[in-house]
């Protein structure tokens, strides 16, 4: 029986690619038994179970930078995270532990590695993060997003360049009247995509929300994902606009988060958005042109390196967050009006796009589990 772990989560950016790797793994081969570690306070103690994985607790959490009275529980949380992953391997002797990002990557791999079990690592960003950094060396594989990365690793003999696994049904075509009338909208308008995140992103939402009126104005029409923690203050500042009086199509949708991602992409001409590492990964599977607000404060700026990612290959551009409220709404307006240019943008994105990300990634799993186990069992499985 082929015994697959993923290590990852604090973020939906390293929790999401590694499902969707685990997904295509039990697609492949579903008789695989597939566990995930994580910790109770990132978002993978949601999700892994609702996607029907089982997950396992690791106690652990990141350094501050910072002075911070958490940092005096590192050391015990180090110690004791060390001590649960080396259990938890020894209990399920994978054939392979999968790291997708976040602290508890290091201590479930680092365990894997001592115990002599195979271990990968899955980078999403075009910068690594320090814990694929640290633990690069010793993995036997590492899957990259970008080929730029390439340039932060000192060994090389075991880079992929795999791309950046997403939701299969993103892959799907969407009928963008369809999508348009999801949002309440009209089929045939200018839509504008507000892209912030499942926590919004606050310098993006200022800035539209100075210039929706010029926006609508204009002739576009927009689908605004907040974030949940500005929804409502959001949609009651705009509340004028979201229902007509004559019942009317509306000229924008308001919430904190979209259920269906694949509506909202289908249903846009250009997107706003943060430069996480999954967001560009949608965008380029669709072929959506986009401006791109990375995140400042982003661990080692990795969201800017992303986005650079696709703006020498111009399939975006790059608003930096301070300058959000002068250069967005311009920037805008001009693509908007400029169709010949979002084609452009179309085409490159669409080149940059690995829909394969996935199975590919699996398949190298899969095929290093086989090759870790006895002749005997492969030979009675």
């Amino acid at each position: 029986m082929t015994t697959i772990l993923f290590a990852g989560g604090g973020t939906g950016g390293h929790v999401f690619p590694a499902i969707a790797v685990a997904d295509e793994i039990r697609r492949q081969r579903p008789e695989a038994q597939i566990h995930f570690a994580g910790t109770k306070a990132g978002v993978e103690w949601r999700v892994v179970p609702e996607a029907g994985y089982e997950i396992h607790p690791i106690w652990i959490s990141g350094f501050k930078r910072s002075l911070s009275a958490k940092n005096l529980l590192f050391p015990l949380k180090l110690v004791t995270s060390l001590v649960q992953s080396l259990a938890l391997i020894r209990r399920l002797k994978p054939d392979v532990t999968v790291g997708s990002g976040g602290y508890v990557s290091g201590p479930v791999l680092y365990a894997a590695q001592k115990l002599g079990r195979p271990t990968v690592l899955q980078e999403q960003n075009a910068k690594p993060g320090v814990t694929t950094q640290l633990l690069a060396e010793k993995v036997d594989e590492v899957f990259l997003t970008f080929e730029r990365s390439k340039n932060f690793f000192k060994r090389k003999d075991h880079l992929t360049v795999s791309g950046n696994p997403t939701r299969s049904s993103l892959g799907a075509a969407v009928d963008r009247t369809e999508a348009r009338r999801f949002f309440g909208l009209e089929a045939d308008r200018p839509t504008l995509l507000i892209y912030g995140g499942s926590l919004g992103a606050l310098a993006i939402n200022e800035a539209i929300g100075k210039c929706l009126g010029l926006l609508i104005d204009g002739g576009m029409q927009v689908v605004w994902q907040t974030g949940r923690t500005h929804e409502t203050a959001i949609r009651a500042a705009h509340a004028d606009r979201l229902a007509p009086a004559d019942g009317s199509p509306a000229r924008v949708w308001i919430g904190g988060f979209i259920s269906r991602t694949d509506f909202a992409l289908g249903a846009a001409d250009l997107a706003v958005c943060r430069a996480g590492a999954t967001t560009l990964a949608e965008l380029t599977l669709v072929g959506l042109p986009s401006i791109l607000v990375p995140l400042p404060t982003a661990a080692e700026d990795h969201q800017t390196e992303n986005a650079k990612a696709l703006v020498v290959k111009g399939a975006a551009e790059l608003v930096k967050n301070s300058d959000a409220p002068d250069w967005l709404y311009p920037t805008i307006v001009r693509l908007m009006g400029d169709a010949d240019s979002r084609r452009r943008m179309h085409e490159a994105a669409l080149r940059l796009a690995r829909p394969e990300a996935a199975r590919t990634i699996a398949q190298a799993i899969l095929q290093r589990a086989d090759a870790n186990r006895a002749p005997a069992e492969r030979v009675a499985t």
